[in-house]
């Protein structure tokens, strides 16, 4: 019998965009495999609301599986996660830039892997001889890559979603043997993304990113030398 993907995330089949991805994050949270040790049953949920968002949180498929049901999505990819890095992976950059499970569990799960520390930034700036011994406050401007407001950081135009690579059906990655010797390399699709944008956000070109200004207040203390970092 064909499971309701609608009736996994308790949504109509009216529902919104939006009121799915709520429902899909509801029972993320509450499933997430953190917070429930060991726990099979919880597992199977939190995989199987997974594979109903990867349906219905994407337009082209949603449409497909309406009109066709499981049918409809053969050859699509969908649905099916072998493993919860899958998961991790395939919804990392849905909320914002960051993962879904970033937002719940401060990063520490998200891609299996470690929070990267940003890079730093760098400006010189000119104190008069007066204020060297006194300290004094400076304004900067800065202009940072910041995660855009019209996508969120998905790089994809409004009503759209990043879909899966085709060629590495969103691995990141291809392999490839040779006689005894299996060479695992970057997608030349999706350079490593595991993810293409089929129809980019107009404002950040699909980068998910847009420069924007802002300015700084630096305390500048007293006694100051030349070249200080």
């Amino acid at each position: 019998m064909e499971e309701d993907f609608y009736k996994i995330l308790g949504v109509d089949r009216n529902a919104s965009g939006e009121e799915i991805k709520k429902a899909y994050r509801k029972i993320a949270l509450k499933y997430h495999p953190d917070r429930n040790p060991g726990n099979k049953e919880a597992e199977q949920i939190f995989k199987k609301a997974a594979e109903a968002y990867g349906v219905l949180g994407d337009p082209d498929k949603k449409r497909k599986y309406d009109q066709f049901g499981m049918d409809g999505l053969k050859g699509t990819g969908a649905p099916g996660y072998s493993t919860f890095e899958d998961i991790f992976d395939a919804f990392g950059d849905i909320f914002g830039g960051g993962s879904i499970f970033e937002d719940f569990f401060g990063g520490g799960r998200a891609r299996g892997k470690a929070a990267r520390k940003g890079a730093s930034l760098k400006c010189d700036i000119e104190v008069d001889f007066k204020d060297v011994a006194t300290g004094v406050e400076k304004k900067i401007e800065l202009t940072k890559r910041e995660v855009c407001d019209v996508c969120r950081g998905s790089g994809a135009r409004d009503g759209t979603s990043p879909a899966v690579c085709p060629y590495c059906r969103g691995k990141g990655e291809v392999q490839q043997s040779q006689g005894f010797f299996t060479l695992r390399t970057t997608c030349p699709k999706c350079h490593g993304a595991g993810k293409i944008i089929e129809s980019p956000c107009a404002k950040c070109g699909g980068s998910g990113r847009c420069p924007k200004k802002s300015i700084i207040s630096i305390q500048v203390p007293p006694g100051v030398e030349d070249s200080t970092g």
